[in-house]
């Protein structure tokens, strides 16, 4: 067996780090067959953007990229002027992770806030909700929100749709990045549409690389008059892809059916199991509440360092010593106990 190839190698470090999903694959190779127009006027272009009518409402529009920070810099970029801002989490993916990309790419002005637990409110909304008319002032425009949040907390359909009212009071949009929009749906056990379109949201980053796929996460517009220029736009930032047949069918294998929902409630039921497993390790906290796939713990550093040599996962604060264990779609209930098996180990070792 490779060892670059070893079934056996897992990690908790994000969901990123999982293969494709079987049934994935096999889409990608049926698009394969033949020759298809390039650009995205092939078939199965077409039949994807029929199962993102199904999923968020005949007036939705997608538009497949080949990441999510490009997702996320395209959405905003189509839904404000230059002369506009996006209010957003301090600990927005946005903000924190995506390189400078939204300001530097995009030329967006980020307002961050801080918040508890990652997610807004209409009051947090409100301290960079003002200044408009301001010309030395960036014109705040649009409001996005991350479910799940980067801190694993999940928005429910009515938090969504009291923001959404708020913004659109003050004639602000919203944005939502969905990047592991398919994990919150399941946690809460709600369709898709019901923490988008139902609420009230603009215009949605879908991801689909969290969830299975090879790549590719897509702008899912749905008020087509909170986004304009989308298709010049993906153009513009280099994430028109010519063989665009192989994204599409991803999203349309992943949604047709319940794949989507699968692949989701498996990983929220591994991340549930993981938290469980170490919460009754002696030393190990669990700050956060457990939501969805993501379990945030305190370490000591030694231990957190000796494990790493055995499974890989991140330090979310090194002031702290919190991290974070991230559980995939194709994480199993064997992964989950022999993880928490050496957690316990190593602390036991710490004496």
């Amino acid at each position: 067996m490779n060892p670059r190839h070893d079934p056996r190698l897992k990690a908790f470090a994000s969901d990123n780090y999982a293969g494709v999903h079987p049934e994935i694959l096999q889409a990608i190779v049926t698009a394969n067959g033949g020759h298809q127009i390039s650009y995205g006027d092939d078939v199965y272009t077409a039949a994807m953007q029929e199962v993102f009518k199904r999923h968020f409402g005949e007036q939705a529009q997608a538009w497949p990229v080949f990441n999510g920070t490009a997702a996320n810099v395209v959405s905003l970029r189509s839904m404000t002027a230059p002369w506009e801002a996006v209010i957003c989490a301090e600990t927005a993916h946005i903000n924190t992770d995506e390189g400078g990309a939204p300001e530097v790419a995009g030329g967006i002005k980020l307002l961050p806030v801080p918040t508890p637990d990652g997610k807004l409110t209409p009051a947090l909304i409100d301290r960079q909700a003002w200044g408009f008319g301001d010309v030395h002032r960036a014109q705040p425009k649009v409001v996005s929100i991350s479910n799940t949040t980067e801190l694993g907390t999940v928005y429910t359909p009515d938090e969504i749709a009291a923001i959404c009212a708020h913004a659109h009071e003050r004639g602000l949009r919203v944005h939502l990045d969905g990047s592991r929009v398919t994990n919150a749906a399941a946690a809460l056990d709600v369709p898709l549409r019901a923490l988008t379109t139902d609420a009230g949201v603009d215009v949605l980053s879908f991801g689909g690389t969290k969830i299975g796929l090879l790549y590719g996460e897509a702008v899912v517009v749905l008020d087509p008059e909170a986004a304009s220029g989308v298709d010049y736009i993906r153009k513009t930032y280099m994430q028109l892809s010519s063989k665009m047949r192989f994204v599409s069918a991803q999203f349309e294998a992943l949604l047709s059916g319940d794949l989507w929902l699968r692949s989701a409630r498996h990983a929220n039921a591994m991340g549930r199991r993981l938290a469980e497993a170490v919460r009754g390790i002696p030393g190990v906290e669990v700050p956060r509440a457990v939501e969805a796939n993501a379990v945030f713990a305190v370490l000591p550093k030694d231990v957190a360092d000796r494990l790493r040599k055995r499974f890989r996962f991140y330090t979310w604060n090194e002031a702290t010593g919190e991290v974070r264990w991230m559980c995939a779609f194709d994480t199993t209930e064997e992964d989950v106990d022999a993880f928490a098996a050496a957690l316990a180990e190593e602390m036991a070792a710490a004496g």
